[in-house]
């Protein structure tokens, strides 16, 4: 009995005399030492990464109260933005073959790099959702290499989303893996989690509200900087415990959020450390290859249209996934016989209208006549340089206003609500888009006399250009 009441006192003991520690232990004991014990350590000049980093999540480490700000560096890997380290020469003399190392890789200093000055050499983006999300994501991937000079950026997105990654230039490897799929194949998420570990990423980003399975799936990849959006309700209990930075989402669906729907992350990935600056978010640009201008060049002229004398018209009503929907606005396409009073106002431009199914294509003969340009598209890049190609632009809430934006052409968007428009295009001016919304909330009422206005209006615009 004597010895079991022993153990309390001496803990109780030490915790209310700190004093007879020496002085350099309890400066660095801070959960001994309140903060209010010391107000001379306010007087400190604050550190820029612990003034916009928020707390960290105490079940990590309970011990970790962040960076020192009293924390002196040398003069290796402190200040400024990472190099483009130059990669190591091949060897065509080594009779073992050529002797290749990783790109931006020092096998001496990597991991120094990595934990003084945050350098990321390879990044990994996982994008949950279609085509539309996926391109929305652009911006974000091109302020990775503007943050993190050198970096290599590979993405994990859907069969149907990774077909966005042909037109941009900055991403080395996109490979098709459906992050959306609760119930993967055991071999496949067992595979496609060796794949991960072994790239050696030093982030991963994912935009897949996740719980605990898909924190997990993350954590399993062991990069350094692990970062996802989770759930705002109790599914994402856990999560925090396998990522080193969360974002929770406003809703359950991540699109309401609109064309700034990774606002959170941008923030995060962007912040401003030490003498590096905030890095402002680019706009949205896409590139074409000659190739696929090439192809798509044959389909318009073998459909009857000239380059620059054609409007694209896009968003016919339809079942099939080349849709280029958003998440977002599920009430985004419209019926064919709408379509056909509203190309009834195009003057002297020839209306090319784009169907996502070959079985679409009776329809549209039927309802708008078989003399009607039609062409069959079902990829991003393709669609985007058909746009390219075009005068202009018609079309509902899909990825063809985003893909017009990108490529700097007029369009006129129909939305379903004026307030689908402001989250989905917010300074349409800017873009050169007209917006006609519905004044009833559903897209099938919308003013079909308003938009053969806009479209008279574009039409003197083109004229005087």
């Amino acid at each position: 009995m004597a010895a079991t009441s022993l153990l309390p006192k001496s803990i109780s003991h030490f915790l209310t005399n700190p004093p007879s520690l020496p002085s350099t232990t309890t400066s660095k004991l801070s959960f001994l030492n309140p903060t209010h014990d010391h107000p001379q350590c306010c007087n400190k000049r604050p550190n820029l990464h612990t003034v916009h980093m928020k707390k960290k999540n105490p079940w990590l480490d309970p011990f970790d109260d962040g960076p020192d700000p009293d924390m002196e560096y040398g003069s290796l890997f402190t200040d400024g933005k990472q190099d483009e380290d130059p990669r190591p020469p091949d060897n065509p003399d080594n009779p073992y073959g050529f002797l290749k190392f990783p790109k931006a890789f020092n096998v001496e200093i990597a991991s120094l790099a990595l934990k003084v000055r945050g350098d990321v050499r390879r990044c990994c983006c996982m994008i949950s959702g279609g085509v539309y999300e996926n391109l929305l994501f652009f911006p974000a991937i091109q302020m990775i290499k503007d943050r993190y000079p050198g970096v290599q950026v590979d993405v994990v997105a859907s069969p149907r989303g990774k077909q966005t990654y042909e037109m941009n230039k900055n991403v080395r490897w996109a490979d098709a893996y459906d992050v959306d799929d609760e119930f993967p194949e055991p071999r496949v998420y067992t595979d496609f989690v060796g794949v991960l570990k072994g790239r050696y990423y030093d982030m991963v980003l994912s935009t897949k509200l996740a719980g605990m399975g898909h924190a997990a799936f993350i954590f399993m990849t062991s990069a350094e900087h692990k970062a996802s959006y989770v759930y705002p309700n109790v599914n994402s209990a856990g999560a925090g415990l396998f990522l080193s930075e969360t974002f929770t989402a406003e809703s359950l669906n991540l699109s309401d959020g609109g064309y700034h729907m990774y606002k959170q992350m941008v923030d995060w990935v962007g912040k401003p450390f030490r003498s590096v600056p905030r890095q402002p978010l680019p706009p949205l640009k896409v590139s074409l290859s000659r190739k696929i201008k090439e192809v798509v060049e044959a389909k318009y002229r073998k459909a009857g249209a000239e380059r620059g004398k054609y409007v694209v018209i896009h968003g016919i009503e339809s079942d099939s996934q080349a849709s280029m929907q958003s998440r977002g606005d599920t009430d985004s396409l419209l019926p064919l016989r709408v379509w056909a009073k509203i190309v009834k106002g195009i003057r002297d431009l020839t209306p090319v209208f784009v169907i996502p199914h070959e079985r679409e294509r009776e329809n549209v003969e039927e309802i708008v006549g078989y003399d009607a340009p039609i062409v069959f598209i079902t990829t991003p890049a393709q669609l985007a340089a058909l746009i390219n190609d075009s005068a202009g632009l018609i079309a509902t809430n899909t990825a063809a206003i985003q893909l017009a934006h990108a490529r700097d052409k007029p369009s006129i968007g129909l939305f379903c609500s004026e307030e689908k428009a402001k989250i989905f295009v917010p300074d349409a001016e800017e873009k050169r888009c007209t917006i006609i919304a519905s004044k009833t909330g559903k897209l099938i009422d919308i003013d079909v006399e308003a938009v053969k206005k806009a479209i008279n209006f574009v039409n003197v615009s083109l004229a005087l250009v």
